[in-house]
């Protein structure tokens, strides 16, 4: 089981870490929401809680609660810029639908 994030994304994270002055690493989640299901939900961690799982990629710590782990399992987070638009991306192979939007999935 593992997340990585592509050298755009560790990049971003770790710039972001470091401009906010503290913080161990990313966390990834999913809730329920939209109209597909479910969606994605990053944060900074400051701490670990008691079920969480921890990855390693590009030099970032990639922290994931275990409900959500079968649902991002395989996953990697990109970060793209496009114009004057930019964000993260989630290549996520469990994704069997997501909405118009994008912004909800179903596995």
């Amino acid at each position: 089981m593992a997340i990585t994030l592509t050298n755009a994304a560790a990049k971003h994270v770790a710039n972001f870490l470091e401009k906010r002055g503290k913080g161990i690493g990313l966390r990834l989640g999913v809730r329920t929401s939209g109209c597909s299901g479910m969606a994605y939900k990053l944060e900074f961690v400051d701490q670990l809680n008691e079920d969480d799982l921890s990855f390693e990629s590009g030099g970032i710590k990639v922290i994931v609660d275990a409900k959500s782990l079968p649902y991002l399992d395989g996953m990697e987070l990109d970060f793209a810029r496009e114009g004057l638009t930019e964000g993260f991306r989630f290549n996520n192979p469990n994704v069997k639908d997501q909405c118009g939007c994008g912004e909800s999935f179903n596995v």
